[in-house]
């Protein structure tokens, strides 16, 4: 489930708040257990990725770096290289 979840400090463009949004999502998923809350649990699941999402924000605008930011084509060309080495290329090809 949380698969995509993805590094989201230091980048240019700066990350989404739908981007954080996303990740506070599958993290609330991942610790739940369900990927739908049922309607009793609904409101709390909803304010779980409502907190998840404050924090993160507050997480990255908090942190700090000397790093120049990562560049998103590149890192998303590394990512699909180590997939074709670990997956094969056919595998990759298909998706």
């Amino acid at each position: 489930m949380c698969r995509n979840i993805r590094v989201l400090h230091n980048f240019e463009p700066p990350v989404t708040d739908d981007e954080i949004e996303a990740a506070a999502l599958q993290y609330v998923r991942k610790v739940s257990g369900t990927t739908r809350p049922s309607a009793a649990n609904e409101e709390a699941f909803g304010e779980a990725v409502r907190a998840v999402t404050a924090a993160t924000r507050t997480l990255l605008d908090s942190l700090v770096t000397k790093a120049p930011p990562r560049d998103r084509e590149v890192e998303a060309a590394k990512a699909k290289a180590r997939a074709a080495e670990r997956y094969g290329s056919q595998a990759i090809a298909s998706r």
